[in-house]
Order: C-alpha cells, then structure tokens, then sequence
C-alpha cells in the first residue's frame, strides 16, 4: 500500500492475536485530514479489533500508530480521546438513566469554583441537540427515548469533543433515512472544518453516497485501498467476500423460487391485537413454512409487534390462538412454552450474555429440555453447541471462548444457535442482519429459507427492504403503529412496500 505522504493517522504493521485467532496480521492504514474513509470487510475481517488497537482498548502486539506525526500508544478510550480521537460505537455506550445533557458531557463536566456547572451543561447540550435537529428535553433520561435517538445523542457527544479524528462505529444502524441525512451534513461539516472521519458501516449505499477513500479487510489481512467513485460496488462485494463478481452478483441478485408454493396450516393467529398507546389492534396469521415480513419505517410498530407475539409486551386488546386455541402469552416464559423463539433487535441490551461462553449462550433456552433430574450434563451441553456452531458456520476458536469476544455477525448467529437448539415452530427475527456484513446476512437469509422449507413459520422484520422482499411469502405493512396493508405474491416489491407507507389513503387492518 501506498500511504499518504501527509496524513494525519498512519498505523503501519499493525498486528493482534488472541488464543487461536490472528485478529490483525501486518496490517497498514492510513487517512487523510479532513477526509471521509470507509473501513470495510465481513464480520472478523478485524474491523473492531484495529479500533480497538487505535482506541486503547487492546495493545497491539506489533505495529506503530502515528497520529499527526506524533507516534502514540493510547492505553485507554479515554487516553486516545484526550490525544484527538473521538469513537461513536454500534451498541450505545451511554449511561441510560442519566440525563441527555449528563451524558454528553460525562466525564468533562465544566465547572464553577463550587463545583459542576449544570446550567451550562444544559444550554450546551440544548444548543447542540437542536444543531441535529432533534425536539427532545435534554433533562429526561437518556433511556426514555428510542434507541435511534440515543443513538443520535452518542453522535451528537462525540461531535462536540475537539477531536481531529472521528470514529464512527455503524453510526446508521438504529436511525432512518432522514436521521442518516441529517447524520452526513454533520460529517460533511466536519470534513469541511477538517476534521477526519473514520466510517464503518455495511450500508454500500451509504458508503458510496459519504467516503472518499475506503480500505477492505478480510480475514485480519489488507485487501487494498481504493477511491470509492472508481470502484464499482460488485468488485467491492468481491474484495470483502474474495470472490469473484459474477459469483457475488449471482449472490445478491438471488430470487426466492419459492414464493408462490402452498404453505400449510395455520399455526399462529391473532385477532384485533394491540397494547393501548403503542400499537394499534391488529390481525395476524402465520402459517408453518411461511416467512411473514414486517415492513415499515422506524417507530412503524415492527419491534412492538414482535413484542406482543413473544409475551415481552401485554397485549391489551385482542387474542392469541396457537392450532386454533386461544392462549395467553403474558411473558416470555409462556412464549418458549408454547415454542416461539425471538432473536431480539438489540442483541448487547437483549440477546447475547457477553460474559457466557458460547456454548452457555446456546443452551440458555433449552436447560429445561435437556435437563436429567434438574441438572443438564456438560457432554449434552457440548453436542448442542458444536452441532450449532458446525451448522451456522460460527467462527470461534472453540465453545468455551467469551461470547462477547466474538463479531458481531458471529454473536448473531449464536443468538439464532439457541434458539434453534430450543426446536421453535414459530421464529421471529427481529432485524437478524443488522449491523453484520454481506457474506453473513446472506447466510441467515438462506437459513431462513431452509427452516420455512422444514416447516417452521418465521416472522421477518427488517430495516432492508430488499431483504423482506426478497425473503417474505407476505408482507404485513406497519405506518404509525397500525397494520396498513397485507400484500402477497407479484405485490411483493420495494416500491409497493414504499408507496404504501407513503400513501395517505385510508388504513386497512
């Protein structure tokens, strides 16, 4: 690679093990000032890993990191934020029951001579939410309002930090497109003023329409440096998969032949379902081999419905039938009973138990089933586990290693492993491929398939469209916490699904 004669970061033969894995072998990058670079690759390509390298977070075991022409070793987050660089990660890392305003300002708090300036942290923090364009109260607790605008708030705290490099960690996950445009005028802004930023993201479109340069890694390896206007996104695909074109162009442009085959009986049914304030009543059916999609915008209602199906949330209107009878599903408990599974759209808040190790994530749901006199044997425990991992492909150097060690693709997979392991007739995916890259979300979409082509009914939720369209047999459209539309067959397309949440006509139920 041919590094910058100027830039203002320039991390060279940068190298990271861990027991069984080599996350970083040699790698060399650099970025310009004032410019919006890419970093790209499939999940364990060792994104998060050269982070934490630059960030503190893990000392590098080979390798220097020039910042500015200074040469530095940051041994914390903080360290690297107090030399200029700043980090917005995927999963908020933010204190929920503090105020906005507490935490924009946590840990540099200004001050008074008897102590913390909290008139100033208000106004500040008032100032520069509403530079985002945001109406919030910046004194209600951060855990009051929805992840999308927490995670605006994470952006809007590393913005007001002076720092010549920003980090941004898949800043878009949580927001819609009108916060992701309102995201790319704050970085545009900071490009002007001439500050750096580092974009991670698996949204191609949003890499092409921002970055000016991208870097691809794969396999803890550099695959090159490349002007994003000059690269044609089907060799990008292929540099993050190593494959050729045409094998990724067959990848992406996959139809399901499927669609229109028969499904078979009703499992689940719903009839004027809805929690009052949050969604409104609401009929559903789900039949075995069926992939029902729910389409919508963020705050349509996807994830409050799917909460309703699970027992997270108490339906206040309306009845559940499973094979015809009418059940309640006051809680999780009652769900997993009734074998429903849910993977849950915030995987660190909701799904993943970091601490575990994998196989301890994997059985999580079934130690009841597997249990012999109230206590589940390790060699059982050990089949279930490494049938899931060899089956989904989970990459880990063994059951035993911290499942919050793993990518983010890979904790993914753990999630649907346990509930595999539970034997689910009803399956509901709330966002399964968010934030994980191509070569992973394709995985999960052919899953997806073949468990619906075995029998098992699976609600799919997803922020993509061309994902539920290409996945779904039909797909119930959500606008305003309302079903508005149910569409099946040749109806089944994105600019339906778009015309429909647009349309200002009457709702359907």
């Amino acid at each position: 690679m041919s590094l910058d004669d100027d830039p203002i970061l320039r991390m060279t033969s940068i190298t990271k093990t861990f027991p069984g894995v080599v996350a970083l072998d040699g790698v060399d990058f650099a970025m310009r000032r004032g410019e919006v670079h890419a970093l790209m690759g499939e999940n364990g390509a060792g994104k998060s890993t050269l982070i934490k390298v630059l960030t503190g977070v893990y000392p590098g075991d080979e390798g220097q990191i020039v910042l500015d022409g200074e040469p530095i070793a940051p041994r914390s987050p903080l360290e690297a934020q107090r030399l200029g660089i700043s980090t917005i990660y995927q999963e908020i890392n933010l204190i929920p029951y503090l105020s906005v305003a507490e935490n924009i300002f946590l840990g540099r708090q200004p001050r008074r001579l008897w102590g913390v300036d909290w008139g100033a942290i208000r106004r500040r923090s008032a100032d520069l939410i509403e530079r985002f364009g945001l109406a919030i109260d910046v004194e209600r607790p951060l855990a009051s309002y929805p992840v999308a605008i927490q995670q605006m708030v994470a952006i809007a705290r590393a913005v007001d930090i002076s720092a010549r490099l920003i980090i941004m960690d898949e800043p878009t996950s949580s927001l819609d497109e009108h916060e992701v445009e309102r995201l790319f005028e704050i970085i545009r802004r900071l490009k002007d003023d001439g500050v750096s930023v580092l974009f991670i993201t698996h949204f191609l479109d949003q890499v092409y329409a921002i970055s000016d340069r991208l870097t691809v890694l794969r396999n803890g390896r550099l695959v090159g440096v490349f002007e994003t206007a000059a690269l044609p996104r089907i060799e990008l695909i292929g540099h993050m998969l190593g494959k050729d074109p045409e094998a990724v162009r067959a990848l992406e442009h996959e139809k399901d032949a499927h669609r229109g085959g028969a499904r078979g009986r009703v499992v689940l049914e719903a009839h004027g379902l809805g929690q009052e304030g949050v969604v409104e009543p609401m009929d559903l059916e789900l039949r075995e081999g069926e992939v029902l999609g729910l389409a919508g915008l963020l705050g349509s209602g996807r994830t409050e419905v799917a909460g309703l199906l699970f027992g997270v949330r108490r339906a206040t209107s309306g009845e559940v039938r499973i094979d015809g009878k009418r059940v309640a599903l006051r809680s999780p408990r009652a769900a997993v009973k009734r074998r429903i599974g849910f993977c849950p759209e915030d995987r660190k808040a909701d799904g993943i138990l970091p601490s575990l190790s994998v196989r301890e994530n994997i059985v999580l749901a079934v130690q009841g089933r597997l249990a012999t006199l109230g206590i589940v044997s390790r060699r059982k425990q050990n089949e279930v586990a490494d049938r899931l991992i060899e089956l989904l492909g989970i990459v880990t150097a063994g059951p035993e290693q911290p499942a919050g060690t793993l990518s983010g693709g890979n904790q993914q997979k753990v999630i649907l492993a346990r509930w595999l392991a539970a034997e689910p007739r009803v399956l509901i995916l709330d966002e399964p491929t968010r934030g994980i890259d191509v070569g992973a979300k394709a995985e999960i979409e052919r899953l997806v398939e073949e468990l619906s082509s075995e029998g098992m009914a699976v609600v799919f939720i997803s922020s993509e469209l061309e994902e539920v369209v290409r996945r779904s047999h039909r797909v119930v459209v959500l606008r305003d916490r309302q079903k508005i539309a149910e569409l099946t067959g040749d109806d089944i397309d994105e600019q339906t699904i778009m015309h429909t949440i647009a349309s200002a006509g009457a709702h359907g139920s």
